[in-house]
């Protein structure tokens, strides 16, 4: 076990990370395998991330679960066995604790820590990480040569500042912060605020335990049945069989996850046809539905026959026309993340639940006893506030980050996210984000883009051993240039048509930029390693004599060696053509 809160350690580290989801527990995994002393920082007592706090009802992955894990380790993959299609929430934990214990990875993980503050000290070249207990007490300073922030994207929770909320009699709980111990909400009238995937998820299963249920909606979402089901032990065992095939072709698809995928343009298809096609797809449910062609994100014509398609679906479950027509989305399909669903719809059936539409007179304030819209008092016993995360940057946000010359990140970030190939900032020497704004992250499937990244940033730590470096950080220039790209290529896709929080719009007074690269995770992993072999191409390593090393000889590819893989040419998106990477064949 690591030292309790307070105590300093006896020596400088060589790195901590922060955060003790699947990031943190497989970068604590591969520094440990390259010969680095490293420590974990958790601000929970348990590990798994935003799946040891997301345990609200019904809360599970939206990536299959044979694919979502991990995949550096082939005897991990035979031993583990997913019992769903997609895996509820517990199940994912116990995962990562299995994990967690398979390689012993707690010794060096410090529970109930939470990091408040990271200075960079330009003289030695270390950070100052300090921190405090979970109860504000307590805390001590770490330091350490590098910080790798594996803080999580959808991990900072978004608590909606209603007036009034303070003064309500029952109990508020977020999804984000759900109590281990779970909540009874039998015989309560309950109102949940919001209609994303977190709010989609336990509405079925909270309106079958309260007395009555009442949706506060803003906006409406797509929705895409799960179908989901125990596994089929000879399914799992064909997977087994050849887990590196799989491994190999997810590797190679845009979204870092494999599933089946039509390249044929919408348009190009009969409206019989493309009935039939998207009537194929929806049997077979979850994400994989927006790949029934290859066009439906880039070209709005096409995009508008799913979309009808999908509210069509809406119209013939939910029975009250004026309900379902409230329920059904008007802007560009997949431009949100779709959320994957099990009886949702079907939901708005039952007698005891009610929508409350918010789009054109949002919620006005909580009261002792409720909730009030457009003048209307909502009687509640308890509220769930289902309103997601501040994505991508939240987690960052809430610990003061300086750099070179005092440079604050919050002040940095304060227009939108700067990084270079979302790995790290200029300023920042020694500071690794993973799945930070500007790489795939949330747009691929999140474990297999934790990998790439981990392995890409301890190779660069095990380089800078080998050559004597003793800080890196990227160029300006590169980083105005990777934060042109990123805008470039995002403009061509229609995700970035409407407020979602890819762009942050669910928090008030942030920044609109898309935050997530678009252009596909291949292209990505191969710009990652085109810069790897041009010896860190765009970064600058200093050896701390005075001289920096702008030029560096071809690193020796270590853990990086498995992501390079072949493109999978059949399902080239024009976002990945745009990202100039893509070999033209």
């Amino acid at each position: 076990m690591s030292k309790p809160v307070g105590t300093p350690l006896s020596a400088t580290i060589d790195a901590v990370v922060v955060g003790a989801g699947f990031g943190g527990l497989y970068a604590l995994y591969c520094l440990r395998q390259m010969g680095f002393t490293a420590l974990c920082l958790e601000a929970g007592d348990g590990v798994g991330g935003t799946w040891y706090w997301n345990r609200y009802p019904g809360a599970r992955c939206d990536v299959e679960s044979l694919q979502y894990s991990y995949s550096f380790s082939p005897e991990l993959d035979q031993e583990w066995t997913w019992t769903e299609k997609y895996a509820p929430q517990p199940e994912i934990l116990a995962y990562a604790n299995h994990v967690a214990d398979r390689f012993d990875l707690r010794r060096d993980i410090r529970f109930e820590t939470r990091v408040v503050a990271a200075t960079f000290d330009e003289k030695r070249a270390l950070w100052l990480v300090e921190t405090e207990g979970s109860d504000g007490r307590g805390g001590g300073t770490v330091e350490a040569r590098f910080v790798l922030m594996a803080v999580g994207c959808l991990s900072s929770a978004n608590k909606p500042p209603f007036e009034g909320m303070a003064d309500f009699k029952g109990p508020i709980w977020h999804t984000g912060e759900w109590p281990k111990e779970g909540v009874d909400f039998s015989g309560l009238r309950v109102g949940v605020i919001g209609t994303g995937s977190s709010a989609i998820q336990p509405i079925p299963l909270l309106a079958a335990e309260a007395k009555a249920l009442t949706v506060f909606q803003r906006t409406p979402n797509y929705s895409v049945p799960a179908w989901n089901a125990p596994l089929d032990p000879g399914h799992v065992a064909s997977v087994k069989a050849d887990y590196p095939a799989l491994r190999a072709k997810a590797r190679s698809r845009p979204t870092g996850f494999y599933f089946p995928f039509n390249a044929q343009p919408a348009l190009e298809a009969s409206p019989a046809e493309r009935q039939r096609q998207y009537e194929e797809f929806w049997a077979k449910g979850g994400l994989p539905f927006l790949g029934a062609y290859g066009d439906l994100l880039f070209n709005k014509q096409a995009n508008d026959t799913i979309a009808d398609f999908a509210r069509r679906k809406i119209r013939g479950i939910v029975k009250d026309p004026a309900t379902a027509d409230l329920l059904c989305p008007d802007n560009v399909f997949g431009c949100k993340r779709i959320c994957v669903v099990t009886g949702y719809f079907e939901t708005y059936n039952e007698p005891h639940v009610k929508l409350v539409d918010g789009s054109t007179t949002p919620i006005e304030r909580v009261t002792a006893d409720g909730i009030v819209v457009a003048g209307t008092l909502h009687p509640l016993d308890a509220v769930v506030c289902a309103t997601g995360f501040a994505a991508m940057t939240g987690s960052y946000e809430k610990i003061r980050i300086t750099g070179r010359n005092g440079l604050m990140l919050a002040e940095k970030w304060r227009a939108g996210p700067r990084t270079y190939l979302g790995v790290s900032s200029a300023g920042f020497p020694n500071l690794f984000m993973i799945t930070g704004p500007g790489s795939p992250s949330v747009l691929a499937s999140m474990i297999q883009a934790i990998e790439q990244h981990v392995d890409w940033m301890v190779d660069l730590m095990a380089h800078m051993r080998d050559s004597g470096a003793r800080t890196f950080e990227p160029k300006v220039e590169h980083e105005d240039r990777w934060d042109e790209h990123l805008k470039e290529v995002s403009q061509l896709s229609l995700r970035s048509t409407c407020s979602s929080w890819y762009v942050g719009a669910n928090v008030p007074g942030r920044p609109r930029v898309f935050m997530p690269y678009i252009g596909g995770f291949p292209v990505y992993v191969q710009k990652c390693n085109e810069v790897m072999d041009q010896g860190y191409d765009g970064f600058v390593l200093d050896d701390g004599q005075g001289g920096t090393r702008p030029g560096n000889a071809p690193p020796k590819v270590r853990l990086t060696k498995r992501w390079h893989v072949p493109l999978d040419m059949d399902v080239i998106s024009p976002a990945m053509l745009a990202a100039r990477r893509v070999p033209v064949v």
